[in-house]
């Protein structure tokens, strides 16, 4: 039986997270944020002062760490049980993603990690690569835009209610 997913793409700011954590909830089925993905992992390394120099137990945290996203009125992710989402946009968290994005082993690992969850009753897919790298066989995918300037006024928003200063002709600039 082939599990159906649905892959939903596009540039940051457009709305992705919204519209399919929406769709999830909506269809009762599983959501995946990949953006998550490597930030949650990046948490779980901090956590246990993983050396980020040793990849082979970068793999290992990766294998066994058991990861879970919740779709209510915002995203909830959770590492081994534990609510982590107030950590994934610390800087500490998206340094150490850079680095470890960089390992082809971590990204092998991960990159099954995301295929993973595709169990039924289906999955809504948010994220870059979802429908050409992750779920090249996706039932169905999409592919949201808005304009440069609605991108940039929903991001300040964000970034507003997070707490974070930010400039929107900057963001506009970007």
């Amino acid at each position: 039986m082939t599990i159906p997913v649905l892959t939903i793409d596009g540039p940051s700011g457009a709305g992705k997270g919204t519209i399919s954590r929406l769709v999830a909830k909506k269809l009762g089925w599983n959501y995946l944020d990949s953006g998550s993905i490597y930030r949650s992992l990046a948490i779980a390394l901090l956590q246990q002062a993983v050396d980020l120099a040793d990849e082979a137990a970068i793999v290992n945290v990766a294998e066994t760490m058991d990861l879970a996203f919740e779709c209510g009125d915002e995203l909830i992710v959770k590492l081994n049980g534990v609510d982590i989402t107030a950590q994934l946009g610390l800087e500490s968290t998206g340094n150490t993603a850079s680095i470890i994005a960089a390992l082809p082993e971590v990204r092998r690992v991960l990159l099954q990690k995301q295929q993973d969850f595709r169990q039924l009753p289906g999955l809504v897919a948010d994220g870059r690569d979802m429908g050409t790298v992750v779920f090249p066989d996706a039932t169905s995918k999409v592919f949201l835009t808005a304009s440069a300037e609605e991108r940039a006024r929903r991001r300040y928003k964000q970034l507003k209610e997070k707490g974070i200063d930010a400039n929107l002709s900057s963001l506009t600039n970007d």
